[in-house]
């Protein structure tokens, strides 16, 4: 899916994204390493930080829902498993730490054939 479609006048939409999720907001903002205040006020929602953090979270999702075939297996996925070589931090630790970079890059990886 594209980013687009979490967005709203292109600002992401933390409720877009549980919708598609099947969540809440709050555990959108959670699962992002955000506070809840990060998801409910307009001017929180809009904040680089906050926008950055939804946009790293939905570009690993996106990049591995091929793979599972829907973004909500993809999302579970983000959260709960561990990826090796990250001693045992599943996508979603690494983008709360600031490794979205990682995450994609080791996404990469794996698409190519270097980790089996």
């Amino acid at each position: 899916m594209g980013l687009a479609q979490y967005a709203d006048d292109g600002i992401f939409a933390p409720r877009k994204i549980a919708d598609v999720f099947r969540t809440t907001s709050e555990e959108v903002a959670r699962t992002a390493g955000l506070g809840k205040d990060a998801v409910q006020r307009r001017d929180r929602v809009q904040s680089d930080r906050t926008q950055s953090r939804l946009r790293e979270m939905i570009e690993v999702i996106n990049k591995v829902e091929p793979r599972f075939g829907s973004a909500l297996i993809a999302y579970a996925w983000y959260r709960s498993e561990p990826l090796p070589g990250f001693s045992g931090q599943t996508a979603m630790q690494l983008v709360r730490a600031g490794r979205a970079e990682d995450v994609l890059d080791y996404v990469d990886a794996v698409d190519a054939g270097v980790h089996a």
